[in-house]
């Protein structure tokens, strides 16, 4: 399956490094490049580059390095965040490599970027996700991450209505 990322339409420099640190994210996680190396390798060679004749957006840099690094380091905490908001039956280490991406950099920005709305963090997490996948997998990372988002910022969405 092709993990390149689809054409991007709109993006700014924030969104730009979600992008990136996600596919720095898959990169470590199918091809086991060490952390220090990964960093590397996007600043230099990627980020607001061409590669293979495909335009990569500028970003900004420290963002990038935020997220992937929160999420190494904060993995032990993600991974059973997202385990909880997903269907008992199919477990994170059963998701799609690229969606694993997708959710643990949104699950850490959900819990250490209280800056950002909830709702924002899902919704670019989505379209980071509409540029490698199906819009039936973009649903789930939707569900997920607005289910994890339930939990670790509750005050952020309305209460349920009293029936």
């Amino acid at each position: 399956m092709n993990r390149e990322p689809k054409p991007v339409r709109k993006a700014n420099r924030r969104g730009a490094a979600r992008l990136a640190a996600v596919q720095a994210l898959y990169q470590m996680d199918i091809a086991a490049t060490p952390l220090h190396e990964i960093l590397a390798q996007f600043e230099s060679h990627w980020i607001g580059r061409e590669v293979e004749g495909e335009q990569y957006l500028p970003a900004e840099e420290s963002f990038f390095r935020d997220i992937v690094n929160g999420v190494v380091e904060g993995q032990r905490k993600l991974d059973p965040l997202v385990d909880q908001a997903l269907e008992s039956s199919w477990p994170l280490k059963r998701v799609e490599a690229i969606l694993r991406s997708v959710l643990r950099a949104g699950a850490w920005e959900l819990d250490k970027r209280r800056d950002i709305p909830a709702r924002v963090v899902v919704s670019e997490y989505v379209d980071v996700a509409n540029a490698f996948v199906d819009r039936d997998e973009t649903g789930m990372v939707n569900a997920v991450l607005d289910e994890v988002a339930r939990r670790l910022r509750a005050g952020e969405f309305d209460p349920a209505p009293q029936g």
